[in-house]
């Protein structure tokens, strides 16, 4: 169980070419996990296991490029240093996370890395039956996300065009809500604030 660290959240509507998620607001939990003398990247794992979401990865980075998942909810996990993310494209928000903080990013919101302290360590994860796409702004983009990842390799990477933002709409729209929140199983804010939606 996660501990009783601070939550914020917000909407983060369409932005060029980034479709963002009009409905599902991002949800920023700090402060959520403390590790003790256990390995932290395990404590975020356990938390996602107990609460059914899987499919999961560890990384030393994120993607310094806007990229978003448009089949896929996704969260992302804290457990080492610290970095500056800016959410939704490139006139979103900026915020700072640390270790302990997570977020749950919600299909079509774009994400991106903006500085490269050493240190950082990323868990991540995903609902029940849900493999993400990596959906990139730019053809350009479509090389980077394999020159940063080499795991990239297993993904589908996807560069939509103008011409096709309704299909990426319904995709997005189409995504399943997780049955749980990640870090708080039935009692999490995923459960309060995306399930009324």
């Amino acid at each position: 169980m996660a501990t009783s660290g601070s939550v914020q959240h917000f909407i983060v509507p369409e932005a060029g070419n980034v479709p963002n998620n009009g409905t599902l607001p991002v949800i920023l939990y700090k402060g959520v996990a403390e590790f003790g003398d256990k390995e932290p990247e395990s404590v975020f794992e356990d938390m996602f296991a107990q609460n059914n979401w899987g499919n999961g990865w560890r990384v030393e980075s994120i993607y310094h490029f806007h990229h978003y998942h448009s089949d896929a909810h996704e969260v992302v996990a804290f457990a080492r240093g610290k970095a500056t993310l800016q959410v939704g494209g490139p006139d979103g928000p900026i915020v700072e996370v640390e270790a302990g903080d997570a977020a749950v990013i919600p299909a079509g919101v774009g994400h991106k890395r903006l500085d490269d302290a050493p240190g950082l360590s990323v868990v991540g994860a995903y609902p029940p039956e849900q493999s993400p796409d990596v959906c990139v702004t730019s053809e350009e983009d479509v090389q980077k996300a394999h020159d940063e990842n080499a795991d990239a390799d297993g993904c589908v990477i996807r560069f939509f065009g103008n011409d096709e933002k309704d299909l990426v709409r319904a995709s997005i729209a189409a995504t399943p809500l997780p049955p749980t929140d990640p870090l708080n199983g039935a009692d999490g804010p995923v459960m309060g604030l995306w399930q009324n939606k």
